[in-house]
């Protein structure tokens, strides 16, 4: 008798297995899906801050120019010291 009630058991528990397999398969599906959705965003976003770097190198690029332009612009504004230096007092010893 228990061969014969073995071979019930046996396909039962086949039966179960397969069943929570394909339930996790199903799980495992649905994970890669919304994983690739996250991953197709954040590639999108990716893209997004790689044109943001590149507008904000440019305008720090462009104000570095321009402030060299500027300071080449005050070196000719500075006053040149005469080389005359007005006469100090001296203490005389009395």
């Amino acid at each position: 008798m228990t061969s014969q009630n073995a071979w019930p058991k046996f396909a039962v528990a086949v039966m179960l297995s397969l069943s929570l397999t394909a339930c996790k398969d199903t799980k495992t599906l649905q994970e890669n899906e919304q994983l690739k959705t996250q991953v197709a965003e954040l590639q999108k976003e990716n893209g997004q801050l790689g044109n943001n770097l590149e507008t904000v190198t440019a305008a720090r690029d462009q104000l570095a120019r321009e402030n060299q332009a500027l300071k080449a612009q005050m070196k000719p504004r500075k006053t040149k010291h005469s080389g005359a230096k007005s006469s100090s007092r001296k203490r005389r010893r009395t």
